[in-house]
């Protein structure tokens, strides 16, 4: 397993070295933007239920200071190592850098299966790790601010933010120390689909490009199109759940016990919850059954989302995978070599650099309400309404004519919390997503979209560093 992640390292440097020469800068920089700039290794000893001390292995890594604070979730799992964290930290830098938010990258990790301890070891767990980060400067709003992965949720989040204060009294801005907690803790509203709803908003934007969807042989739009998804996990439900809703026809569905295929399509909300009440997804009614989870990669489709764990599509499944389009909705999900087969075949990739990015766009807007200590539309949703009330009452007054009943709602919103979020989450994936074909189909040698995403990354994170004159 540890050559696994060691391999996962060292595809992000390869993709970058190949995106590298693409770009203006002078290889001393290109050295240090590659670089992890502060790497934490610790132990800690944490008494179990049973009365036995356990020793955890943790990590957190900060890849890059060009940008204050570090940014990067922390995973729960048994896989977890120094090189997996390293380039989780890498790929946020250059995540953060290409949708435009103001971070450096980091991550962090825990060497633990969670579902082997109880509440009460894993609070002990996630306290005593966060007050390793505060001893040594790891953790702040305005230092390095974690957020939920693999592994991890709203509730481990609400444990760190109170460790923190704990040890931080009187610090005004202590909210701010890490993102994905509960609304009543300081989240923010439409934070849980929000990788999932971002995956969607950057696909959607590709299958709108008339030259793309051309080259592909495919029609303009999301609805008709055949999806697999693979994994059922926060990204992956969601993001077949957002496809579903606007017209897309989920054929097959992957997890860990198996996968299921649907010539008609499958509700994803109906799987989703046979799996809870049988614990597997198979045996899903008027669906067909895989044994082998990786078996729906290679199904007939328009868009395929691996939406598990890294290194899933590589140089030996990757000739047989039949997708049009893959939308990386996990982190590294595809290695080196299945990119290259992917360029022969013309098949596009859209890279999970900027395609997951959902999650830490959405962290961010989160980080900012935390600052501000104001809620998103507290100050104008009812302004809104009672200007949009009134507009709509002169519409009517002049025209003779009323509007129906379900437009009049529609028109009179004034925007929730959720709705500006998912607002703000929709511009910056559209932006990103255009930045990223218009720069490389402005350039013929770069082969491929995750290149492009790589050198657009690079020039921002190169510009910040020149700017800064660190390096003249």
């Amino acid at each position: 397993m540890a050559e696994q992640h060691y391999d996962f390292f060292a595809s992000v440097i390869k993709s970058f070295d190949k995106a590298a020469k693409f770009t203006k800068w002078e290889q001393g920089l290109l050295e240090q933007i590659k670089a992890c700039n502060s790497i934490y290794s610790m132990r800690f000893p944490v008494k179990m239920d049973d009365g036995r001390i356990e020793v955890i292995e943790a990590y957190r890594v900060q890849h890059s200071h060009h940008k204050s604070p570090c940014k990067g979730g922390i995973r729960f799992s048994d896989e977890v190592n120094q090189d997996e964290v390293m380039a989780l930290a890498a790929l946020m830098t250059y995540k953060c850098a290409i949708v435009n938010v103001p971070f450096g990258g980091g991550k962090g990790g825990i060497k633990i299966n969670p579902k082997k301890y109880s509440v009460y070891e894993l609070e002990k767990i996630t306290r005593r790790y966060t007050s390793e980060l505060v001893k040594k400067n790891f953790i702040g709003p305005g230092i390095d601010v974690p957020a939920p992965d693999y592994g991890t949720g709203a509730r481990e989040m609400a444990w760190i933010v109170d460790t923190y204060t704990s040890l931080k009294p009187g610090e005004i801005d202590a909210a701010g120390c890490v993102t994905g907690k509960p609304v009543t803790q300081g989240g923010v509203r439409g934070r849980t689909e929000a990788t999932g709803l971002g995956v969607f908003y950057g696909l959607r934007e590709v299958c709108n490009m008339v030259e793309v969807m051309k080259r592909l042989n495919l029609p303009i739009g999301v609805e008709g199109k055949k999806v697999v998804v693979q994994g059922l996990g926060n990204v992956g439900y969601h993001s077949a759940i957002f496809f579903q809703r606007a017209g897309a026809k989920i054929v097959a569905l992957a997890e860990y016990e198996g996968s299921i295929y649907s010539e008609e399509g499958l509700d994803v909300d109906a799987v989703f919850n046979h799996r809870k009440s049988t614990g597997s997804i198979l045996n899903f009614p008027g669906a067909k059954n895989f044994n082998k989870n990786t078996d729906a990669l290679e199904m007939e489709c328009d868009i395929l989302i691996p939406a598990a764990l890294e290194n899933v599509i590589n140089g030996e499944n990757a000739p047989r995978v039949k997708a049009k389009i893959i939308g990386e909705a996990a982190n590294g999900p595809l290695t080196p070599e299945a990119d290259e087969i992917f360029i022969k075949k013309g098949t596009l990739v859209v890279p999970d650099m900027y395609l997951n990015a959902g999650g830490v766009t959405v962290s961010y807007f989160e980080w900012l309400k935390n600052l501000s200590h104001v809620r998103y539309g507290r100050m104008e949703k009812r302004f809104t309404e009672n200007l949009n009330t009134h507009i709509l009452g002169q519409i009517e007054s002049l025209t003779g004519k009323n509007v129906e009943q379900k437009e009049r709602a529609f028109i009179m919103h004034g925007p929730e919390e959720a709705d500006l979020v998912h607002s703000g989450l929709e511009e910056t994936m559209i932006t990103a997503t255009r930045e990223i074909m218009d720069y490389w189909h402005s350039n013929n040698e770069i082969p491929d979209m995750r290149t492009a995403a790589y050198v657009v990354a690079i020039n921002k994170v190169g510009t910040s560093y020149a700017e800064l004159g660190i390096f003249p």
